[in-house]
Order: structure tokens, then sequence, then C-alpha cells
């Protein structure tokens, strides 16, 4: 997400410190710490100005979420949207998605969500997509088996692409739609979403069961390269 520098960024975040994680690797492995009578663990990655974020945390009061998101400019807006709903079972981390495995332990999270990426549209940078086989080798390694991702994106391409990537590794996929809409509001809507709805965009959805996979060396290094 592209959004123009703030010159009040730093006292914006200082005002909402108690919902970010400075420190996410001290929490790994103990992230339900934060909210001990948690149901589950939840995590949105790149999770842009909040609206599915706090939306998704006020109605599931007894679900933990944790939302990445690089981007800071866009973090803050999420962190007030949440502070100003009083909002107690949601915090977050500004980084890279890539560093996951460095923030959670094996098996620690029970549902991943990825809301619109990026979907670098060129040949070259498919390895960059957040769908790509290296990426999903991060997430089965940190969803506990069984658990899931759920995606969604209004760009075409990369939802076929991400629906092959899944096949190539032998997950489960679960009530796929490539119009998710059609009769009516589905679910909660990112602010991109609503957006795009609006436009009579189709919104492509599914959910993916994961699991342990092997990863090819060679492969690994590859989708690590591009990460960096």
């Amino acid at each position: 997400m592209r959004m123009r520098r703030m010159r009040n960024l730093e006292p914006r975040m200082e005002k909402c410190a108690d919902y970010r994680m400075i420190e996410p690797q001290a929490q790994k492995g103990k992230w339900r710490a934060l909210k001990p009578n948690c149901t589950a663990l939840w995590v949105e990655v790149g999770c842009g100005k909040g609206k599915f974020t706090v939306e998704t945390a006020q109605a599931n009061p007894d679900v933990l979420l944790i939302a990445v998101e690089r981007c800071r400019e866009a973090m803050v807006v999420a962190m007030e949207k949440a502070k100003t709903m009083g909002l107690s079972n949601v915090f977050f981390i500004d980084m890279d998605v890539a560093n996951m495995e460095e923030c959670f332990d094996a098996g620690e999270i029970d549902r991943l969500f990825i809301n619109f990426p990026d979907p670098w549209p060129r040949k070259k940078n498919a390895k960059r997509r957040l769908t790509h086989r290296g990426f999903l080798d991060k997430y089965c390694r940190v969803v506990r088996q069984g658990g899931e991702l759920h995606f969604k994106t209004d760009n075409a391409p990369l939802f076929e692409f991400s629906v092959e990537e899944f096949a190539a590794c032998g997950l489960e996929v679960k009530n796929l739609t490539r119009n998710l809409h059609e009769n009516g509001i589905v679910g909660i809507m990112t602010g991109y979403e609503e957006k795009f709805h609006a436009l009579g965009t189709p919104i492509n959805r599914c959910e993916v069961v994961c699991k342990p996979f092997v990863l090819p060396p060679e492969e690994k290094k590859s989708s690590e390269e591009a990460a960096q």
C-alpha cells in the first residue's frame, strides 16, 4: 500500500502504543498470553487501514487477532480505529510477512487472512506474490495442521495462479468462489473490497486447509531471496 509520508506519524503511533507490538519476536510461542481466555489466534497479513481488522475483532471478541502491516502510515490509521472502538483483542505488528517465522511458533496460528495482496503481475516477480508456494511454506509452518488460510482478491489472474499453487502444494481448497458477493454481501469487507464491489468487480475468495509439505531446497532458497 502506497501512502503519503505522515509528518506526525510518530506522535500518532505513540498515542496508540498499547496496540503496537514493538518486539514481536519476544512473543513467539506466547501470543495467547495477551488474551489468556481466547479461543483462537488469528493473523491478518497486510491489514492496510484496518477496516476488516477492527470489524473482525469486534465481531469475534473471544478471538485474539494479530494484524501485520509493513506500511506504518496505514497501520497507524488501523490502530486509531481499534483505539476509538475500545477493542482489547487486536494488536499490530509493522513487519514484512516474509519474517513470520521469527515471530510465530510452529503451529501457533489457527487462521490466517490474506486480503487483496499486491498481485505482482509480471511473471519474473511471481515469487513475491503472497500466495506463491514459498510463502505457503512459511504459512503452513506457523499455522497449525488443519488450520485455515482465507484468501480474497479482485485480481482474477492472481486468483487462478494461487489456486494452482495451492494444488501444487497438495493443499485442500474449500468454499471457492469467483464472485463472492453475487447474491448479496458476504462477510466483512475491506475498504478496498467495498470500492471495487461498488464498481461491479467480482471478488474471488477461497479457504485453504494448511498442512506440512516439503518445498524443494532450490525453490525455498529462491523464494527467500525474492522476499528480501
